[in-house]
């Protein structure tokens, strides 16, 4: 399965928004508001929860400075990534879009896709209000 967000315009230049989405402490910041726990567990690797939802492990998996971060799932049962896509937009502002990438059956499919692009699509929106 593959969900993107909508690209949004955010007011820190594309290394500004690298370095922020680096530090596994500024996600807090991007979390819906139906955020129920988050902690981070090191310096790539950080645990979230949302109301109604199991507990998330995300690690950075991998880095292109200043133009991409990985995210992945520590979980061997919810296999997926979430890829951030950082571009200029000027000197004082980036354009921001995330790419979701998952592998998982028909069912359980079905069941998490509108929820899973609400959840991006927050992501990216409040990445937009920083």
């Amino acid at each position: 399965m593959r969900l993107e967000s909508e690209k949004v315009t955010t007011n820190k230049n594309q290394q500004e928004m690298f370095i922020f989405l680096t530090d596994v402490r500024n996600y807090e910041q991007l979390m819906p508001e139906s955020i129920q726990k988050f902690e981070p567990i090191s310096d790539d690797t950080f645990l979230f929860q949302l109301k109604g939802m199991p507990e998330i492990h995300l690690q950075i998996k991998e880095t292109n400075e200043p133009e991409l971060v990985v995210l992945g799932s520590t979980s061997e049962k919810l296999p997926f990534t979430l890829n951030i896509h950082i571009s200029e937009k000027g000197t004082e502002q980036s354009e921001v879009f995330m790419d979701f990438q998952g592998e998982f059956n028909a069912m359980m499919s079905m069941m998490i896709k509108s929820p899973l692009k609400k959840f991006i699509n927050t992501l990216s929106e409040n990445a937009a209000k920083l």
